[in-house]
């Protein structure tokens, strides 16, 4: 059972989210809160698996709820998806240094909640090419040649560096599979290789660092 908790300073966003959420048979909603020090408070107490956090909030922002989550180590393995707008885009560098996992846009079918929470628990990224590449495309800084990031990068063999270009062109592993004619389970082990290697937390960070290495752009 997947846990989720709630955040967003808005019952009436909250209850619909937990209306759908608790409708799919292995996701369950097990907190809420209405502001980022709420937050940071419940997930320190119920452990969930995921948390779907809301920006713009009273007494702490999501963004700074998130970074402290992620920077805790007894957080280890949460993950954050923001939910956000696209006029919110000033947030999304910020957010994307905190470490989350993706972002959510709060008109989302609801058809397509349950799946956004079932890729990020289980240790994908919300990667949809209308929202997460578009905002990296957007914000990602390019920054001039870095020996730390050319290193890692180089540590990389040739069918991981693939893996990680279709990564950052949005693809799923079935999508990657497709794309350079391997077994699913093999590109599985190729994705959690990258991950190691370039010690990044999921494949949202990892998609990041091509961008702002510049192996992709």
């Amino acid at each position: 059972m997947i846990r989720v908790v709630l955040v967003d300073d808005q019952a009436l966003i909250r209850g619909g989210l937990r209306s759908i959420l608790d409708s799919e048979p292995d996701i369950s909603v097990v907190g809420e809160a209405g502001d980022g020090r709420q937050a940071v408070a419940a997930c320190r107490s119920l452990r969930p698996d995921v948390v779907l956090m809301d920006v713009q909030m009273p007494v702490l922002d999501g963004i700074s709820a998130a970074r402290e989550l992620l920077a805790d180590p007894l957080s280890a393995g949460l993950r954050v998806v923001i939910l956000t707008t696209f006029d919110l885009d000033e947030y999304v560098r910020p957010a994307l240094a905190a470490g989350v996992s993706g972002f959510l846009l709060k008109d989302t079918p609801a058809e397509r909640l349950g799946d956004a929470v079932r890729t990020v628990a289980g240790g994908q990224a919300l990667l949809a090419p209308t929202v997460t590449r578009r905002l990296i495309d957007t914000y990602v800084e390019r920054p001039a040649s870095d020996p730390v990031r050319a290193r890692l990068l180089g540590s990389l063999t040739p069918r991981e560096d693939d893996v990680l270009r279709a990564m950052a062109d949005g693809l799923s592993n079935a999508e990657i599979a497709v794309r350079l004619h391997m077994g699913e389970g093999t590109v599985k082990t190729h994705v959690t290789r990258v991950l190691t290697k370039l010690g990044v937390r999921d494949r949202l960070q990892a998609v990041v660092f091509a961008y702002s290495s510049g192996l992709v752009g």
